[in-house]
């Protein structure tokens, strides 16, 4: 498979721009504040590791008209400006006096008017990337304007993906189902698991990969206890049902997906349980068509996987996935959200085996006009055999 172009037109950026403040100005907003990696990197295109780092904020401000405004620590200047953004305002970071809170609030107030309402993420997901003294004093030098919710308006605009951005969630798909393809290679009666875990991410990055932020995965007779336990250093044994589910990205975009192998001939419970979980993700994957909502999806699912209807322990059986692992919203019961082209989903029922071991299975799609598109490349009802 032929790569994407890597990154996106200024085009794509100033659609994006022009959307968010279409919204603003339905919610009265002034402008949006943005802090987090995720909502900086929407509209700018500023992708870096960097995030990975406490000590410095970052700060977009998106008025309600015009480009957006960077204001961020210095070091990371020259990056911005490889984007299509212009107005680029730095200080020299950390200041443990005034760590970019003078600048910010100056930056907002020269765009917005005295009695100006600032949008800040304030919903479930979401999260304010600054400390709370630093928030506080913004606050007060910003008054009698006010940091009001944002109306989950980038968060609604994140949940439908251009094609730029579905090609991307497809490439890190195939990059990951290469390596999948590869487990045997790395994967049999004896090896660790944490050996396992390690030579899966050599193989990722072999693929294609940029990097591998999440791996998780497990191992026991039957079926395994949970799916977010680190490796230990226990070996494969006859009989252990192997799963791993990764998240790689490929530039700045995650796939989300996992497969199960049998160590050895797997035993009939294994074998009917994961056809089971085939059969729910086909379900699910034959409802997801504009118009049905999130929750239809989830009924599909566990009405195979669960059909006495008791709580199920995971909580959801999927998500959005975009430019995080997981994104809004989730596959719940409770969720009306509609479904729409464009949206990037996970598949992921569970089903209990037996004695408390469960066995869990994950698919990305995409929504199109006349159904769903398997991003990842759906598997068949027989478990793989390493």
């Amino acid at each position: 498979m032929t790569a994407p172009e890597r990154g996106f037109s200024t085009a794509e950026f100033r659609n994006r721009t022009r959307a968010a403040q279409s919204l603003m100005a339905e919610h009265d907003l002034a402008a949006l504040l943005l802090t987090t990696e995720a909502e900086i990197r929407y509209y700018t295109g500023f992708l870096t590791r960097f995030w990975e780092s406490p000590t410095r904020p970052w700060f977009v401000v998106l008025p309600s008209s015009g480009e957006p405004i960077a204001v961020i620590p210095s070091i990371g200047a020259h990056l911005m400006k490889q984007s299509w953004i212009t107005d680029i305002r730095t200080w020299s970071a950390p200041d443990y006096v005034d760590d970019g809170i003078s600048l910010l609030s100056d930056t907002l107030g020269e765009v917005t008017p005295p009695t100006g309402r600032i949008g800040v993420a304030d919903q479930m997901e979401s999260l304010v990337r600054i400390p709370l003294a630093d928030l506080r004093m913004l606050e007060s030098r910003l008054l009698p304007r006010l940091l009001v919710s944002d109306q989950t308006i980038t968060r609604r605009l994140r949940l439908v993906k251009s094609e730029t951005e579905i090609a991307k969630v497809r490439h890190a798909c195939a990059i990951a189902d290469r390596a999948f393809n590869r487990v045997p290679e790395i994967a049999s009666e004896g090896v660790a698991l944490s050996m396992v875990f390690r030579r899966f991410q050599m193989l990722c990055l072999e693929e294609g990969a940029d990097w591998l932020p999440y791996l998780a995965g497990a191992a026991g007779q039957s079926g395994y206890g949970d799916v977010i336990s680190p490796a230990t250093d226990v070996p494969l044994s006859k009989g252990d049902v192997l799963m791993l589910d990764t998240g790689l990205v490929w530039d700045g975009y995650f796939c989300d997906f996992d497969r199960n192998f049998s160590v050895g001939s797997p035993d009939k419970e294994v074998e009917v349980a994961h056809g089971c979980l085939i059969d729910s993700v086909q379900a699910a994957a034959e409802r997801a068509r504009p118009g049905a909502m999130i929750a239809d999806l989830f009924h599909a699912m566990n009405a195979v996987v669960n059909p006495s209807g008791n709580i199920m322990e995971a909580g959801r059986l999927g998500h959005g996935l975009g430019m995080q692992l997981t994104e809004w919203p989730s596959i719940i019961p409770q969720d009306e959200t509609v479904l729409v082209p464009g949206m990037v989903l996970t598949l992921e029922p569970s089903v209990e085996v037996a004695n408390g071991q469960i066995m869990v299975h994950e698919e990305n799609i995409v929504i199109r006009e006349n159904g769903a598109e398997f991003l990842s490349a759906p598997q068949p009802p027989e478990i793989r055999v390493v």
